[in-house]
């Protein structure tokens, strides 16, 4: 008897249709094909929202949700009992590493600014700033944290990481009130938890000091945004935001205008090959659910 999986994306589908005893179904039109009543596995679109989550009361048989994303915070309210939620931690952390710091590196040196400049024939020769003999701090220990802290290594900066618990060289969070004044950079990539929603809040602000840059590659909702554009507002502090609250930034939001801020759409992880690097992940993963091993990258009801 082969399990039924569901898999909303056609293109994941395809990648995941070669899996020996799974029955896969795939709808292009977004609807649920027939036959679902029966899936065991469910695989949302790769960048899954809100309305996608109304599929889990339809899925009477289902036992396990197989993310394509590390994200998972849409989901876990929403989660029948008895089902299991894993994401796909590992497939996606080296591109929005990647992003983490050339975001970092685009805020030192103005890369925004002397785009600005391009576009009016301005020729404004003056120094920069770089990462080499920076401390930064990187909030946040999992897969996505250490692939920043790989990449900032050999640009020569001084790296701490923070992580909810305190392990052999990582820093607890509960004594980051007492690390940010000692850093020139912090980047942001936990997850979202009840802990994490407003975390970098005005006193996390505040606590930086001057001329220090803020970069989100978490989520919007970790970062108070009011409080962020009271700093950069004065100039205290800058920006690179991969993420904002509200998302998408809508037309005419303070934080387009606000001074010091470099702002992606959330692209990240948006990478050649994304969605073949987290098909890979949920194939391995509905391969262990078959064999009846122990599943990897469980979401807890923490959100992680």
């Amino acid at each position: 008897m082969k399990v039924t999986t569901y898999v909303a994306n056609s293109e994941a589908a395809g990648l995941l249709a070669g899996i020996e005893g799974v029955r896969i179904l795939t709808s292009e039109d977004g609807l649920l094909p027939n036959g679902c009543d029966d899936a065991e596995i469910y695989v949302p679109e790769f960048l899954a929202g809100s309305n996608q989550v109304e599929v889990l009361q339809r899925l009477p048989n289902l036992k396990l949700v197989q993310l394509l994303t590390a994200g998972a915070e849409v989901w876990t309210p929403h989660l029948p009992e008895g089902v299991v939620l894993c994401t796909a931690r590992g497939a996606h952390g080296g591109a929005t590493a990647e992003w983490a710091v050339g975001a970092l590196i685009a805020v030192l040196q103005e890369f925004a600014q002397f785009a600005r400049n391009q576009m009016t024939g301005r020729w404004d020769q003056h120094v920069t700033d770089r990462v080499e003999g920076k401390r930064v701090l990187v909030v946040g220990a999992g897969d996505l944290g250490e692939q920043v802290r790989r990449r900032l290594l050999p640009f020569g900066a001084d790296v701490t990481m923070v992580a909810r618990t305190a392990r052999a060289g990582i820093e607890s969070i509960h004594n980051i009130a007492s690390l940010l004044p000692h850093h020139q950079a912090v980047i942001v990539v936990v997850p979202v938890t009840p802990e994490t929603v407003g975390l970098v809040d005005a006193d996390f602000l505040a606590a930086m000091p001057d001329g220090a840059v803020l970069v989100n590659a978490a989520r919007g909702s970790v970062v108070k945004t009011d409080a962020l554009l009271l700093e950069l507002t004065a100039g205290r502090l800058f920006a690179a935001l991969d993420v904002t609250d509200p998302e998408p930034l809508p037309v005419g939001h303070p934080l387009w205008g606000a001074p010091g801020v470099f702002i992606t759409p959330h692209i990240g992880g948006s990478a050649p090959g994304a969605l073949r690097r987290a098909a890979k992940v949920a194939e391995a993963q509905i391969r262990r659910y078959l064999a009846g091993e122990q599943l990897l990258n469980v979401v807890s009801d923490k959100g992680y």
